[in-house]
Parts: C-alpha cells; sequence; structure tokens
C-alpha cells in the first residue's frame, strides 16, 4: 500500500498565505503522504516563512522537501491521473466527480501500474483554479458541501482530499492483484502529443490558426477523458509525424 502513498502528490498553485502551506504539510503527513508542490507561489520561501512552520506542528521534513516550481506544467509532467479541485461549475471542461469518486478512482488507478502518479490541484485562496489550468487536469472534482456557503479554506480542502485517499488506499488492501499491468502515459507525453496534434490538424487545414475556436480545448478534454496509455501515445505521435510528412494539396 506505501505505493499508493508514494504515488500521491498534492498541488497548491498560486499560495500567498505561508500558514496554509504549513496546514498542508501537517495534513499530508497525518494522512500517510509525503509530496507537496507549490506552483507560482506569491512570495519566495513562503514554505520556511515562521507561521508556515508553526502550523506546519512537526510535519517539517514535509516543508524541507516541498518542491517549487514555476507552472502547473511542470508540476503535472510526471502525473497519470490529475483532480483539479474547485467548487465552481464550469460550461465546459473535464469530467466531473465527487471526492469520494475521485479517491476510489485513484486507488484503482494506482493499482494498476507501479508506474503511475496521482495528483489533487488546488487553486489560489482567494479565486482557485481558472480555466486553462482546469484544462490541463483529467477530472474536476468537488467536495460536497453546504450548497449555501460552500466555502473551504484551502487547507481545510486538502486535508478533506487526504482523508478520502488514504481511506480508499486502506480499502483497497484487500483487492486482488489485477490481471493486466497497465502504464498510462504521464501528462509531459499527454501534453506533447497534444502540440503534435495541433501541428498535423494546421498541415491539413482542419485547424485554422488564426481561429482556432475551441477546437484544441474540446480535443485536450477528449485526450485526458480517454486516459491514453504510454503506448497509445507512441502511435498517435506516430500518425501525426505521418500526416506531417504529407505535401500539402497545391490545388
Amino acid at each position: 500500500m506505501q505505493n499508493f502513498f508514494n504515488g500521491t502528490r498534492f498541488i497548491m498553485v498560486g499560495t500567498s498565505h505561508p500558514g496554509n502551506i504549513g496546514s498542508a504539510a501537517r495534513a499530508i503527513k497525518t494522512m500517510g503522504f509525503h509530496e507537496l508542490v507549490l506552483v507560482s507561489p506569491k512570495t519566495t520561501n513562503l514554505h520556511q516563512h515562521p507561521d508556515a512552520i508553526a502550523l506546519a506542528s512537526g510535519a517539517i521534513d514535509i516543508l524541507e522537501n516541498i518542491i517549487v516550481v514555476d507552472s502547473l506544467e511542470k508540476a503535472l509532467a510526471p502525473i497519470t491521473l490529475s483532480y483539479a479541485l474547485t467548487a465552481r461549475d464550469r460550461d465546459m471542461g473535464p469530467p466531473v466527480m465527487d471526492i469520494r469518486q475521485a479517491a476510489q478512482e485513484s486507488a484503482q488507478h494506482l493499482h494498476q501500474s507501479i508506474e503511475n502518479k496521482i495528483a489533487i490541484i488546488l487553486g489560489p485562496e482567494r479565486i482557485g483554479l481558472d480555466n486553462q489550468q482546469i484544462s490541463l487536469c483529467h477530472r474536476i472534482c468537488h467536495i460536497p458541501a453546504n450548497p449555501a456557503y460552500s466555502s473551504l479554506n484551502v487547507a481545510q480542502a486538502l486535508q478533506l482530499s487526504a482523508w478520502e485517499l488514504r481511506y480508499a488506499f486502506t480499502q483497497s488492501q484487500s483487492t486482488s492483484p489485477i490481471d493486466k499491468t497497465i502504464h498510462y502515459a504521464p501528462q509531459e507525453k499527454v501534453e506533447a502529443l497534444i502540440q503534435h496534434w495541433q501541428q498535423a490538424l494546421i498541415h491539413i487545414d482542419f485547424l485554422n490558426p488564426t481561429h482556432p475556436k475551441k477546437l484544441m480545448p474540446r480535443m485536450r478534454y477528449w485526450f485526458n477523458r480517454s486516459q491514453l496509455t504510454q503506448e497509445e501515445t507512441d502511435m498517435m505521435r506516430g500518425v501525426c509525424t505521418q500526416i506531417l510528412k504529407m505535401k500539402k494539396d497545391s490545388s
């Protein structure tokens, strides 16, 4: 089961309050997890601030091993299944589920291969994740709360998510071994495929780069929803390569 905990990453985007980072570290350690990533925090060394250390309440090892990156794409690079935690409804985007469903799906996903890795993504304290950030994720995830007042502090939301994951992972101990290992493509490979696919669509005049409309976001949702394996991603990259080798009709 330790593989499940090692295969889980919590990502905080645009965090501005060091106390939330400390509280997040405490929540992660309490539930048996290890990996916390900060994406473009508002100021440098937030995780070393006295307030972060105080609210970590002994989870100093989590703070000391925090990974800081400058983009969500980098934070998601090794991830094979990601959940954007948000309370707001979206007109268009990834499939939507609640945190318990996400935890159960995560347990199954991590059970399929030691190389698989999941992530829970939380946005800035005041505004949450924006549409572009959510588009990078495989799923939208909600915490069922009072519809009249669904506001949760980011550290509280992380605590609830960590608990649901721990519970699902503990329950999965009784799951029988899978018949076939499934190696899903990490996000960095899927992103490379999406860029390659866009070039191919432009090459065959299916996509007008000056008037793209919503074609590529819809394509992104399709690829992410499909949960591509590494083999499928490589196959699609081969298709793109062949398309780009084709000469355009000059007529």
